[in-house]
């Protein structure tokens, strides 16, 4: 196959095709990519919406370091609500008390990008057709939908679009979203900042409102996203770059930091598995100093990534004794996604709502539920990740890029909360250091610890097809594992666009909808 200029990947096939078509007319990678964060917000409802937040990575070829937007929402303004609570309600309008960055973002991007120049209605043009005409609902939607179903605080709006009648939507049955359509033409016709002034922000400040949600009409005017110093660690020659906090960033570098240490020792599967689950523990315990708003983290944070500190991480890791696994892990449903245009720009992007369907609290004229992402926030007043006003929650979100020295650059992620930073760690280290291809690193069997998706349990969960290769040496090792289905969703919709000098090639998850297309105009290849 010859060599191809234009390539994008996302766990749903419409939001491939969203910003593959951008690409071909001409558009670059940032455009692209809000046409496709627009269009899976329509047909992957309760992965992420335009009431979440969002990261950006983007690297230019003349770039030395990869621009990053931070587009989170903070808390709202008034607290008070909290201060008598012991948790934060999972459901319903208390659980919805962070702003909606991910437009900011958007905006933030589009801005950033001195070669961007398609008009909104252009870019938003497929999330509008999509939400007008509709499209066929997933396996994964109606999942989100059967789970909702039975979730306590969900609002009238919800349950009519997503539980009509009282009956989850089903798999194979086509669903319309006309609020959704005329929220994106709205959008198109005024600009991204109709999101937050006028007419539409008012109206999601009254369903806000008559939710009992803490976030009012300022809130929303003040949401802003950021342009942020990316965090960065030089492995063996590959400069790997994430997004630092309050994002899990920091652990997911960690992570790959404290593995390349030791990863001559490492020669079967099972010692591969073993020395990233192991790493992820290591870089977990840390999360107290090292996972929260920037403003309230300490000297530790600072000196997370030293090489002082990965050694530190390293020298805790056992290659034949696993340790005690002591925290609960934390669940989100989010999407990640990638692109590369035709000047070489290339993107690693992430969009979520937090938790399947958010907040569950439906904006009845915008279409769309706004987040939950505050529940990550601790009612403790001497955590570092205190509820406070106006401060941003730990989050698990973070996009990830690497720059290998001989010019090649990858662009990789995924989906699944704190279960992230091991599927990152897996996804890498098979492409970067085990000779794999970036579809092999993506679609191989995978594994997970803690707890995820709505699971109580926090041990190790090993797809099946694995499991026949590491039983045995799990077992020695102590390991507390389970085996799960093959291809199971719970284990992320990992994604990776890989940018050589000489070649372009994408994978997608089949653990998800999704697609990877690789292009030029008129000739295409697609897994």
């Amino acid at each position: 196959m010859t060599t191809h200029n234009i390539a994008f990947t996302a766990s749903h096939f419409s939001a491939t095709e969203a910003g593959i078509n951008i690409l071909k007319q001409g558009g670059t990678a940032t455009e692209a990519m809000v046409a496709a964060a627009a269009a899976i917000s329509v047909v992957y409802p309760h992965m992420n919406s335009i009431g979440g937040d969002s990261f950006w990575l983007i690297d230019n070829p003349s770039q030395k370091t990869p621009t990053a937007i931070d587009a989170c929402g903070r808390a709202a303004t008034n607290t008070i609500a909290y201060n008598t609570l012991t948790q934060i309600p999972e459901r319903g309008g208390l659980s919805a008390l962070t702003q909606a960055a991910t437009l900011r973002g958007w905006q933030k991007a589009l801005a950033v990008d001195e070669h961007a120049a398609l008009s909104l209605s252009t870019i938003l043009a497929p999330a509008i057709k999509l939400a007008r005409d509709g499209f066929t609902v997933s396996k994964s939607l109606q999942a989100g939908c059967e789970k909702l179903a039975t979730a306590s605080n969900t609002n009238a709006a919800f349950k009519e679009l997503y539980i009509p009648n009282g009956n989850p939507l089903q798999a194979g049955q086509h669903f319309k979203n006309p609020k959704l359509a005329s929220t994106f033409e709205h959008l198109a016709e005024h600009g991204l900042n109709a999101f937050y002034q006028g007419p539409l922000a008012e109206s999601f400040a009254n369903d806000l409102a008559a939710a009992g949600s803490a976030i009012t009409r300022a809130d929303i005017a003040n949401t802003q996203a950021d342009l942020v110093t990316p965090l960065s660690a030089n492995l063996s020659g590959i400069q790997c770059y994430n997004l630092p906090a309050p994002t899990q960033g920091v652990h997911s570098l960690q992570i790959i930091g404290a593995v390349n240490k030791l990863k001559h020792l490492a020669k079967t599967e099972a010692d591969w598995m073993h020395l990233i689950v192991e790493a992820t523990k290591q870089s977990f315990t840390h999360r107290p100093t090292l996972w929260a708003d920037p403003d309230a983290l300490s000297d530790d944070y600072e000196n997370a990534l030293t090489d002082e500190r990965l050694n530190q991480l390293a020298n805790n890791i056992d290659m034949n004794q696993a340790k005690q696994w002591p925290f609960s892990a934390e669940p989100g449903d989010t999407v990640w996604m990638a692109a590369r245009d035709k000047n070489g720009q290339l993107v690693s992007f992430i969009q979520s709502v937090y938790w399947e369907f958010g907040s569950g609290i439906l904006m009845s004229e915008g279409g769309f539920v706004w987040n939950n992402r505050g529940l990550s926030f601790s009612l403790n007043s001497n955590d570092a990740n205190a509820l406070k006003a106006h401060k941003k929650p730990a989050h698990t979100l973070n996009p990830a890029l690497a720059k290998f020295d001989d010019g090649r650059r990858l662009a990789y992620g995924t989906m699944g909360g704190e279960g992230q930073p091991q599927t990152q760690a897996a996804v890498f280290s098979g492409y970067a250091w085990r000779n794999k291809s970036i579809t092999q690193a993506v679609s191989d069997p995978r594994w997970l610890l803690g707890r995820t998706w709505g699971d109580t349990s926090t041990n190790l969960k090993v797809e099946q097809s694995l499991v026949i290769q590491v039983k045995h040496e799990l077992n020695q090792r102590d390991h507390d594992w389970v085996s799960v289905d093959n291809n199971n969703e719970m284990m992320g919709h990992a994604g990776a666009i890989l940018d050589t000098p000489t070649s372009l090639e994408a994978a997608t998850d089949p653990r998800s909808d999704g697609r990877a297309t690789v292009t030029t105009a008129g000739t295409q290849c697609q897994k």
